[in-house]
């Protein structure tokens, strides 16, 4: 006997009554109102967002007999539509990456199984008598039935497409009811295992709409340009669906195309002796050259509204719809990804549908944040990761420019015995196709979708293979994409671009140079940017400019998707996995994205917008002020560009200007020289050229003067010792020793050393504590999430406890000036073995300067150190921060591009980039020197033979270690100051390759020198 599925646990049973998949447009009265793609605007158009009653009940065997006729409601609550349950206090949210949460049997999901039931009441508007009304879900996780009146209408599942049910013939005069309900979990689900926050219910909008008796059910818009890629062939397509009870004759269709300026470009009549039967659906053509249109691309968004009309016989207008046409050609040639005929690259994101108050249910307005800050910091696509978006963001896409890598909504990397085991079965071929159908038909006349793609880590199976062979029927203008479409013999046939995760250098290297074959090569994820992370960004796109078959790569990933929370204080917090009680859950792992869940940016951001800037300059003859500039647009001159340039003797202005960019096309280069004074650079010291690019004109996305680049050199002038001391020799010293301290007095100062733990535990200057502990020699750091690939082996040697001990001191006064102090001493850790060997020279002068020498001898055997350096805590008034380094942002040496070198002043606590999971942060690297003051400008300065990395915070690295959210860190009464002489790569080993070679910290002998120096900015302290 056959077994028989309830239909939430059916997978052969897509839906019941649910209209065909078709485009995402809209009826509208006339032509203005089309235009403006507003639902408020069009009098056949109903939203059905707002306070819904609702009930959530344990199971769906709980849900009422004969539901929803007969039932009170009058002890239910209510819930705004769209919302996810779990975000407004219903349910936990539950955050997995690869694991279900519930037990693998496919397609069975627990009768346990949280169950919604919605209500809301409606009137239809007096104007829809005699027309047809559909009710459309823009998107409800998992699976739902629908009732009108108490009527079941439809059922639906593929939480993240559209449904569409025509009700019609259930509705009423006067009030309507509509019910539904919605199972958390369905066969589904198992489609569905995408890494984020599981959150159900009605997440987007739902409207009811209503059209004319003969309706344009679907419109589909193709542009072909020609082979000098000048003029385009525009080909329109509509399906016209007679729902009459009669045949219907002499109506016409009418096509109208207007520009930008809303110009019009063609007005014709497709046809006006249109015949169509009772419940046929007829497909009309349509295709007209456009001579010489303004492109559509990423860089150049130019969209050309096109009005579809339907006109009865008596010549009124029955329904217009609006598609916003982009002219532009998607292909594959010789192994290079073009766009209108012009080599691309991906500078691109992956996006889940993220918001910490709402969940899933973006709002438009938190759309258009994520598309401003996108084209701000040079991003200019996006992957769906790993579903199709709300249909609102691929609008914003087309006008505001950003390619879409368009994602179907598979992913079951959680699946038993193996994740393609669903890919492969032939039971679920019509799930897998579903939902590829449905993506395709809702999103095909977006231009900016370039590239369709099979979904995410699902294995690769005969699934994969029913999928991209129906796109490539059905859409042979987009390629097709799918990461694990590899077989034993390398990549398949079936997808036309081969692609990858998180490769290494080399990986990408050899992909370039064609080890794979000929076909473009995709990250579809790389530089997994979580936490303090990722490094070597700048390295990967040195090797993607260096090929053709590099198309580039999405950044994983946009956002960190923590939900918003208060502790019992009422601090705020962003939860993760594991925050709501739920079992299981994968911690911080949701925590990857380079904004902050409200959109406030990582300092990754601000790398990858200076690694993917559009002007990169080289000097040619810097003597002179010659620079070649490279045009790395794909389609703009850089003619739209001005630039002001300024030359800095450190932080002091001596010389600037401006300039208009040249006409440098796209890919191409040319020189520019500056007006450099060379007198104006004779006084001795540090020099820097700083450029910077900047639109001439405002946009969509970004005012005039918006800094799209920068540049920055240093320039050649006498040289001197940047920090040459001079010591007054009228400054004597006098040393004592006081049991196990030893104190060293001049004449405005005085110094305790401790000889027990090797390391100064008082120092006042003019009666202001300069230190009160330290410097002492450190080589931990709160792991960051990269940190992973190492992290085991730290911990195992006991790097988190390790400490000084000392062995052996010497001091002395080598005159009346200058004191001596020598200190032996190993570095390990309570019942471990020996980490490094160090010899500490404290030099201490007459006039207060400290000099501390460190030469280090590894006595472990381990990959990589965390840091070398020393620690020290300072007064807590000693706030305020001024560097002579990199900055103004946290960087690190494998992410420091873009940190510009300069004097930079702040507070201490500007300095702590909230992490969600608490880590080392606020780093500032190749610093020369560093000063903290209090507010009255005393305090000290430190200067080193070498560059070195200072990070100064209210908060230990054992406070971070320790710390699981933000609101667990409690501000000492204290500042932490670490120098270093070297720090580990940041890497991206939380989800890809740990650092590069370079950027690794190994354990070989080592040494620096600080000098530490009294200072007073009142009394004007000579800085640099």
């Amino acid at each position: 006997m056959a077994e028989t599925y309830p239909d939430y646990m059916n997978p052969q049973l897509m839906h019941i009554n649910r209209e065909d998949p078709r485009a995402a447009s809209l009826p509208y009265a006339d032509e203005k109102s089309a235009l403006s793609h507003s639902i408020d605007r069009s009098p056949w158009i109903k939203s059905l967002n707002g306070s819904w009653r609702f009930k959530l009940l344990d199971s769906p065997l709980d849900t009422p007999e004969n539901f929803p006729r007969n039932i009170d409601y009058s002890d239910w609550t209510t819930i705004e539509v769209p919302s996810n349950w779990q975000t407004v206090g219903f349910d936990i949210p539950q955050y997995t990456n690869v694991l279900y949460p519930f037990p693998v049997e496919p397609p069975y999901v627990p009768l346990e199984n949280p169950t919604g039931l919605y209500i809301r009441h409606f009137s239809l508007p007096g104007n829809w008598i005699n027309r047809e009304v559909f009710v459309r879900f823009e998107g409800v996780d998992s699976a739902f039935n629908v009732w009108v009146n108490g009527k079941r209408v439809g059922y639906s599942k593929g939480s993240h497409m559209p449904t569409e049910i025509n009700v019609t013939h259930y509705l009423q005069n006067g009030r309507n009811e509509i019910a539904v309900q919605v199972f958390k979990w369905s066969d589904g689900s198992y489609l569905e295992d995408q890494d984020m926050w599981r959150l159900s219910g009605i997440f987007r909008d739902v409207i009811i709409f209503s059209t004319p008796r003969l309706r344009a059910r679907d419109i589909e818009v193709r542009t072909e340009l020609d082979s000098e890629y000048k003029d385009a062939t525009l080909h329109l397509s509509i399906k016209l669906r007679n729902h009459a009870y009669n045949e219907v004759k002499g109506y016409a269709v009418k096509a109208k195309l207007l520009d930008e300026k809303n110009n019009v470009i063609a007005d014709e009549t497709i046809t006006n002796l249109l015949s169509i039967i009772a419940g046929e659906e007829r497909e009309v053509k349509w295709k007209k050259t456009i001579k010489s249109p303004l492109k559509w691309t990423a860089e150049t968004p130019h969209l050309y509204p096109l009005l579809i009309s339907i006109c009865n016989t008596a010549g009124e207008t029955e329904e217009i719809q609006c598609v916003e046409v982009g002219f532009r050609n998607v292909e594959i040639k010789i192994g290079e990804f073009l766009v209108n005929g012009e080599p691309i690259k991906i500078r691109g994101v992956n996006r889940h549908e993220s918001d910490p108050v709402r969940g899933h249910a973006v709002t438009l307005e938190s759309m258009i944040t994520d598309i401003l800050l996108m084209k701000r910091h040079n991003i200019n696509a996006v992957r769906t990761s790993h579903y199709p978006d709300d249909p609102r963001w691929y609008d914003l896409c087309d006008k505001y420019g950003l390619y879409v890598i368009d994602e179907a909504d598979i992913e079951t990397h959680g699946c038993v015995p193996e994740w393609g085991y669903l890919s492969k079965s032939a039971l679920w071929k019509d799930a897998y196709l579903d939902r590829a159908i449905r993506m395709v038909e809702r999103d095909k006349n977006h231009p900016s979708v370039i590239i369709w793609s099979l979904g995410n880590e699902s294995g690769y199976g005969a699934n994969h293979d029913a999928m991209a062979d129906w796109i490539h029927h059905r859409d042979p203008s987009r390629p097709v994409h799918y990461c694990e479409a590899w077989t034993s013999d390398g990549p398949s046939p079936v997808v036309d671009i081969n692609s990858c995760m998180y490769p290494t250098i080399q990986r990408l290297d050899d992909e370039g140079k064609g080890k794979s074959g000929e076909k473009p090569f995709f990250m579809c994820e790389y530089a997994h940017a979580m936490g303090n992370g990722p490094g070597n960004m700048e390295e990967y796109w040195q090797i993607i400019r260096s090929s053709k078959q590099l198309m580039g790569g999405c950044v994983w990933e946009w956002c960190d998707h923590g939900i918003l929370r208060h502790d019992q204080k009422g601090k705020p917090y962003f939860a993760y996995g594991g925050d709501f009680g739920e079992y299981p859950h994968d911690g911080n792992f949701c925590i990857d994205g380079m904004v902050f869940p409200d959109r406030k940016p990582h300092p990754a951001l601000f790398e990858y917008k200076k690694v993917l800037e559009p002007v990169h300059t080289d000097t040619v003859d810097i003597l002179t002020g010659k620079l070649k500039l490279e045009n790395r647009y794909d389609f703009l001159s850089l003619s739209g560009l001005t630039a002001h340039w300024e030359v800095r003797h450190y932080d002091s202005l001596v010389q600037q200007g401006d300039f208009d960019l040249p006409d440098i096309p796209p890919r191409q280069s040319d020189d520019v020289t500056l007006p450099l004074e060379r007198n104006l650079r004779a006084e001795p010291g540090d020099y820097w050229l700083n450029i910077s690019y900047r639109l001439k004109e405002a946009n969509l996305w970004a005012r005039h003067g918006h800094e799209v680049a920068w540049a920055q050199f240093a320039l050649p002038s006498e040289t001197k010792s940047l920090h040459a001391v001079h010591h007054s020799h009228q400054d004597s010293l006098t040393m004592v020793k006081e049991g196990r301290n030893l104190r060293v007095v001049g004449e405005d100062f005085h110094l305790v050393l401790d000889l027990a733990h090797g390391i100064i535990s008082e120092w006042k200057c003019n009666d202001v504590t300069m230190v009160r502990s330290g410097p002492e020699f450190n080589l931990w750091r709160a792991p960051i999430d990269n940190d992973k690939w190492i992290l085991h082996k730290w911990l195992q040697n006991g790097l988190d406890h390790a400490n000084q001990f000392v062995r052996e001191t010497h001091f002395e006064l080598t005159d009346t000036h200058e004191a001596l102090i020598h200190i032996r001493y190993t570095v390990g850790a309570n019942g471990q073995g020996t980490i490094l060997h160090g010899n500490a020279t404290y030099v201490i002068h007459g006039d207060g300067e400290v000099i501390l020498r460190q030469n280090l001898t590894p006595a472990l055997d381990i990959e990589a150190l965390p840091r070398i350096g020393v620690c020290m805590t300072l007064p807590r008034e000693f706030n305020s921060m001024l560097w002579y380094g990199r900055g103004p942002h946290e960087n690190y040496p494998d992410r420091c591009t873009s940190a510009k070198v300069g004097i930079w002043r702040g507070k201490v606590d500007e300095q702590f980039v909230p992490y969600i999971r608490p880590q080392e942060n606020g780093g500032k690297s190749d610093v020369r020197w560093i000063a903290l003051t209090n507010d009255r400008g005393v305090g000290f300065k430190v200067h080193g033979t070498h560059r070195f990395i200072a990070t100064a915070s209210r908060y230990s690295s054992k406070d971070l270690a320790l710390a699981n959210h933000t609101c667990d860190l409690v501000e000492r009464d204290e500042i932490f100051l670490s120098l270093d002489h070297a720090v580990c790569g940041l890497g991206s080993a939380s989800c890809g390759p740990r650092p590069l070679e370079k950027y690794i910290l190994k354990p070989i002998e080592t040494s620096f020198e600080l000098h530490f120096k009294p200072i007073s900015l009142e009394r004007n302290s000579a800085l640099p």
